[in-house]
C-alpha cells in the first residue's frame, strides 16, 4: 500500500489467483529488462458490479449510499423497536458481490428495561397483532426525583382476557394505576416513583393490534405546605406527590372541609380537595368530658344579630361546673345566659354580661345549654375554655380569655 493505493507485483511462471479490485479503476505496468524473454502473460479481466442495495428495515432507518466492496451500511431501528442482527454490514469483494452479514430487522420485543428521560413502548409485533399467551414485563428506572407520565396513541386488546398492568414501582407489591382491557384509549397515567413496570399478558384467543405508549420523566415536585394550619395541626409531613396528610383542630374549633388530603399526580402539584379550615361555630352539641367554646369567627369579632346555643350533656349521674374566670361583654346588650338543662324552659342557673369576675356555677343536671345573643352594634369576642365564657368588651383591641374545666361526680 502507497498513498492509500493497493500494488500486487506479479513474477515467475506461477498463474497468480483470482484478483478482485476494490474500485472501479484497475491501472496494470508491465516491465522487463535487457535479458531473458519469456511468453509473458495472457489475462481476462470482467467488470463486478456493486453490492446490492440493501433495503430499509420496517420501522427503522439505514445510513449509508455507497455500496462498492468495503462500504459499510448501518442500521438504526425506531423507538420502542429492537434490531434483530448485525447493525453493520460491509460490502465484500469476490466473483459475486454480497453483504457480508444478512439485512436486519426491527421487531417489537416482549417486554425490556429502559433508562432513557423518553421513549415508546410496543406491545409485541406491533402494529401488526400481539401473539397469544404472552406475559411481558417493561420497566423503566430513573433517577430518584423523577416519575413517568404514560401517553397513549394506540390501545385495542380483547376485553378483560388480554390486559396491560401498569404500577408505579417494580415489584407485585407496588400501586397498580392502572388495568387497562379493552378498545378504548386510556387516558394518560402518572407515576409517583422513579421506577414504573408495566406488565402486558394476553390468553389463547383473540389477538389484536395492541398498543404504542410514549413514556416522558417528570420532576416529582411537592405539593405547597399547608402550615401554619389556622386554628388547628396537620398531622403529617411529607407533601411530596402520592402522600397523604391530615387535619385536625384545637379544642372548640370544627373542621370544615376534608379532614385528609393527597398531593395529586401530574405536571403540577396540587391537593385532591382544597385546604380545609378550622371555624369557631355559632352553637353545637358537646359531650366531651372538657372542652373549650369560642365566640363564632374567634379570633376574629363575631358577628351582629347572633343566637347561638351549645347544648352540653355529659353522662347521667355528673354535674357540669364552669369556672367563669374572665367575663367581659358589652354590658346588657350582647349577654350569655346558661340553664341548668337542656332547653329554656328549664331553671336558669344565671345571665351573665358586662365586666365582672365570677364565683363557679354548677349545675344541678347532667345537661346545660349556654345561649349567646349580640345585637345590631359593636363586636366582639369571647372564649369558654371547659365551659367557661367570656366575651371582649366593646372597643377592645385584644381578645378576651378565660380558663375552666368540666368536673363530674360532685
Amino acid at each position: 500500500i502507497h498513498n492509500g493505493i493497493f500494488y500486487f507485483l506479479f513474477s515467475g511462471t506461477t498463474i497468480p489467483a483470482l484478483l478482485n479490485s476494490t474500485s472501479n479503476n484497475l491501472y496494470l505496468n508491465f516491465q522487463s529488462d535487457i535479458s531473458v524473454s519469456a511468453a509473458g502473460f495472457h489475462l481476462e479481466y470482467t467488470g463486478l458490479d456493486s453490492c446490492p442495495e440493501p433495503q430499509t428495515p420496517s420501522n427503522g432507518i439505514k445510513i449509508g449510499d455507497r455500496y462498492m466492496v468495503g462500504d459499510v451500511v448501518s442500521f438504526h431501528c425506531d423507538q420502542g423497536y429492537s434490531l434483530q442482527g448485525h447493525s453493520h454490514v460491509t460490502c465484500m469483494p469476490g466473483p459475486v458481490r454480497r453483504w457480508n452479514y444478512p439485512i436486519p430487522i426491527c421487531l417489537a420485543q416482549c417486554g425490556g428495561a429502559m433508562s432513557d428521560f423518553s421513549g415508546v413502548i410496543l406491545s409485541p409485533g406491533f402494529p401488526g397483532n400481539y401473539p397469544s399467551s404472552l406475559d411481558c414485563t417493561w420497566t423503566i428506572k430513573l433517577p430518584i426525583g423523577f416519575g413517568v407520565h404514560l401517553q397513549f396513541v394506540n390501545f385495542s386488546t380483547e376485553t378483560i382476557h388480554d390486559y396491560l398492568e401498569v404500577r408505579s414501582g417494580s415489584t407485585e407489591t407496588s400501586t397498580v394505576i392502572g388495568r387497562l382491557s379493552g378498545p378504548q384509549l386510556p387516558a394518560s397515567l402518572f407515576s409517583t416513583t422513579h421506577e414504573t413496570s408495566l406488565y402486558f399478558h394476553s390468553d389463547y384467543s383473540q389477538n389484536k393490534q395492541g398498543f404504542h405508549i410514549i413514556y416522558q420523566a417528570y420532576q416529582l415536585q411537592s405539593c405547597p405546605d399547608p402550615r401554619p394550619f389556622r386554628n388547628g395541626f396537620v398531622i403529617g409531613n411529607d407533601f411530596t406527590v402520592g402522600q397523604t396528610i391530615s387535619f385536625e383542630c384545637f379544642p372548640g374549633y370544627t373542621l370544615i372541609g376534608n379532614s385528609a388530603l393527597t398531593c395529586l399526580h401530574g405536571v403540577s402539584r396540587n391537593w385532591n380537595h382544597p385546604l380545609p379550615r378550622c371555624e369557631a361555630l355559632c352553637g353545637g352539641n358537646i359531650t366531651a368530658m372538657n372542652g373549650t367554646i369560642y365566640s363564632p369567627g374567634y379570633p376574629d369579632e363575631y358577628p351582629n344579630f347572633q343566637d347561638c346555643f351549645w347544648l352540653v350533656r355529659v353522662p347521667p349521674g355528673n354535674g357540669i361546673y364552669i369556672n367563669f374566670t374572665v367575663l367581659q361583654t358589652e354590658p346588657i346588650y350582647d349577654f350569655i345566659t346558661v340553664w341548668d338543662g337542656p332547653d329554656q324552659t328549664s331553671p336558669q342557673i344565671g345571665q351573665f354580661s358586662g365586666n365582672t369576675a365570677l364565683e363557679s356555677v354548677y349545675s344541678t343536671s347532667n345537661q346545660i345549654l349556654i345561649k349567646f345573643h349580640s345585637d345590631f352594634t359593636t363586636s366582639g369576642f369571647f372564649v369558654s375554655s371547659g365551659l367557661c365564657v367570656t366575651k371582649s368588651s366593646r372597643g377592645s383591641s385584644s381578645p378576651a380569655s378565660i380558663s375552666g374545666k368540666l368536673c363530674y361526680g360532685y
